[in-house]
């Protein structure tokens, strides 16, 4: 067992004479953004099929949690230094604190789990039945199916001195399985990995279903022939999946990272959950094994792995899904007296806003894409993919552009956290296709979203420009909340295609005209518009939108504007730092966050009253932390046509009108969820399924 894991997680000496700090810790306020999901899958106003996909989405979060902010947490414990987060808290007391608010986030989804999720599910004719409590002859039926359907494909491992303890993989779902000489009372150890091309809901008939695991549990004897079966329990490791590259001393990116990949795959163990019903010896066997400590250990009644709750949100019970959305194709997309409208014809015109997932990527954001792959006056198209989806038809049209010979250029971030091996793919696929791949900057992730067409027309040569908020991901664009703009501004193609040429080349752009680069420019140039409203006092405005605000200089420049009088407010959906409220500090800065069955992903900034045309309304990709501002290439771009302005501005003055899916954040760390007075909901508005304008200013 590691050394440093022994140590209990106990606060330092003299935490409580600390005076109260200046930021929330950024590893609690993701724990609260889980919180705020588990309300809503406690919400008894949703289908209960929504319900289930909030679980579901509240376990897929942790893991990741685990994998990277724990396991860093971890690693600060290992090394030799001492380093405190920005609210003055160590590795170690951050952990305490992390594992005494999540025992009571897992007891709050245990209890809605047992007492709303499955009885209301059955109420609806679905039932996630225990194989124990099933008639012996349905127990029979479903032996005979595990032994022609799952035993072939299980393969136990036993543990002993010539069979050593067995690679755990990350974020598997095991069965620990004790088992003993008929003869012999010395119980022995092997672990059978359930396998993870199964569905985990099993059918049994009847609209019934048994957990693949609890049918591999009720039937392991028929893997241990002639032995006695003592204990069996269940249990998933979680492993430090982040990689640390040295990017500087790589002479091939893409290697390096597959090597790195390699590698993480053998990471430390961060986190073992069992089952409730695990005995203390089983646990105590895995933590040695596992080389963790005990307060490294969650036990819960709940599936483990709770993305099988994915699995009961595809199940097919009518209104009980929550909205889908509407995906309109807007002009100049789509068809205009029955005949398809000319793209770029029409987008030379004037400015086309998008808003996913109100309005359909595939008609707006594939169909540019694949316009300028047909188009034989298009002589390139460059653009950045981050994320993208496993059968992405922009991937589809980038490799047809460069198959009929035009000038094809992809950035693809190979160091996208969980995308790492899908990105590699495609940047494999491009590159066989003839497209030109690169990797980035050294020492930066892109995460900007970009796209430019290059088109020969009779004044010359044309750049159309796509930037947007979200990921070029035709999946996540039918539930993530996000923004595009399409433009042929001359200046902001200019300024774009200085980008492209500092992501592929040597060059530097110091200053562009009116696109905001990070990490050459966004952090001063927000700090000096926040300065700028500061300088007005009380007649200073600033509305923001975005998915974290951690900076500490950010939130200091904040704190100052509210001293002077300016009135701030912000949408936070995640992780909020700043500490609102508090007299003397930040007492004009109001913060709220919307939670809901879109995931609300756009990132927006005004400087200025919102009702002022002359404000400075900003759109991008980063979010107000350091790694964006800092350590990532990252875009903000301005609206500049009034109507665009005034459609980002109403969505930012109905987000402030939400009373059903909105929390608003005190001084004290606590969020709290409006209640209802008016039902108002941002997002059933926007996709369509509430009046619209005259509800809020009726």
């Amino acid at each position: 067992m590691q050394q440093s894991y022994e140590v209990p997680y106990e606060p330092d000496a003299g935490v409580g004479d600390r005076e109260l700090p200046r930021y929330f810790n950024r590893e609690l306020s993701w724990l609260e953004f889980g919180s705020r999901v588990l309300e809503l899958a406690a919400d008894d106003s949703l289908g209960i099929l929504a319900r289930a996909k909030f679980f579901a989405i509240f376990g897929a979060g942790l893991d990741e949690f685990f994998q990277v902010r724990v396991a860093g947490l971890k690693d600060q414990l290992l090394s030799s230094f001492t380093i405190r987060s920005t609210d003055g808290l160590t590795a170690r007391e951050q952990l305490k604190a992390i594992r005494g608010r999540l025992l009571t986030l897992i007891e709050e989804a245990e209890r809605s789990y047992q007492c709303q999720l499955m009885p209301r599910l059955a109420q609806l004719g679905v039932r996630i039945e225990r194989v124990e409590n099933l008639p012996g002859s349905t127990k029979a039926r479903l032996r005979r199916a595990f032994e022609a359907d799952l035993y072939p494909v299980l393969t136990p491992l036993s543990v002993d001195p010539s069979h050593p303890f067995p690679y755990i993989s990350n974020l598997s779902l095991n069965l620990a399985v004790a088992v003993r000489e008929p003869s012999d009372h010395e119980e022995k150890f092997a672990r059978i990995k359930v396998p993870s091309n199964f569905p985990r809901l099993y059918p049994i008939g009847g609209g019934s279903f048994v957990l693949i695991e609890d049918l591999i549990q009720s039937f392991a004897d028929l893997l241990f022939p002639g032995m006695e079966i003592g204990e069996t329990a269940l249990f998933r490791v979680t492993r430090n999946t982040d990689l640390v590259l040295e990017e500087g001393e790589a002479d091939d990116l893409l290697a390096l990272v597959e090597t790195e990949l390699r590698r993480r795959r053998f990471g430390r163990a961060v986190r073992l959950e069992v089952a409730a019903d695990s005995s203390a010896a089983i646990q105590a066997l895995l933590i040695d094994e596992l080389e963790l400590h005990r307060d490294d250990v969650y036990s819960t009644s709940l599936p483990l792995d709770m993305r099988c709750f994915f699995e009961i949100f595809d199940l097919g019970l009518d209104g009980e899904r929550g909205p889908r959305a509407a995906g309109h194709t807007p002009l100049p997309f789509g068809y205009s007296d029955g005949e398809a409208v000319d793209i770029f014809a029409a987008l030379k015109s004037r400015d086309v806003l998008v808003h996913h997932p109100y309005d359909s990527f595939s008609s707006t954001v594939e169909a540019f894409v694949a316009a300028a792959a047909r188009d034989p006056e298009v002589l390139a198209i460059k653009q950045t993919l981050y994320r993208t989806s496993g059968d992405s038809a922009i991937v589809g049209s980038l490799i047809d552009a460069a198959e009929s010979g035009k000038q094809v250029v992809v950035i693809v971030e190979v160091k996208a956290r969980f995308d790492e091996l899908a990105n590699i793919g495609w940047a494999r696929k491009l590159e066989d296709a003839g497209v030109h791949v690169v990797y980035g900057v050294v020492g930066l992730k892109t995460h900007c979203k970009a796209i430019m067409v290059i088109r020969r027309e009779s004044g010359g040569l044309v750049r159309y420009c796509h930037l947007g908020t979200g990921n070029y991901n035709a999946k996540t664009a039918k539930s993530y909340e996000d923004i595009g703009l399409f433009t042929v501004d001359p200046e902001i193609g200019h300024d774009l295609g200085e980008v492209f040429n500092y992501l592929t080349g040597f060059s530097r752009p110091t200053h562009l005209g009116k696109l905001i680069l990070a990490p050459t420019e966004l952090r001063a140039r927000i700090t000096d518009l926040i300065e700028r409203e500061t300088t007005r006092g009380c007649d200073g405005y600033i509305s923001f939108k975005v998915n974290g605000l951690v900076d500490p200089a950010i939130i200091e420049a904040l704190y100052r504007a509210s001293q002077a009088g300016v009135e701030i407010r912000g949408l936070v959906r995640g992780i909020c730092a700043l500490r609102p409220g508090v007299p003397g500090l930040s007492e004009r800065i109001v913060i709220r966050s919307i939670v809901g069955e879109f995931l609300e992903h756009s990132r927006v900034f005004v400087f200025g009253d919102l009702d002022d045309p002359r404000s400075e309304v900003l759109v991008g990709s980063s979010d107000l932390m350091q790694r964006n501002l800092d350590r990532r290439v990252e875009l903000l771009f301005p609206l500049q046509d009034s109507a665009l302005r005034r459609r980002v501005i109403f969505m930012l003055k109905l987000e402030w009108e939400d009373d059903t899916n909105a929390w608003t954040l005190d001084g004290e760390g606590r969020w709290s969820r409006l209640v209802p007075s008016r039902g108002i909901s941002s997002q059933l508005i926007l996709n369509g399924e509430q009046v619209e304008e005259s509800l809020i200013h009726g």
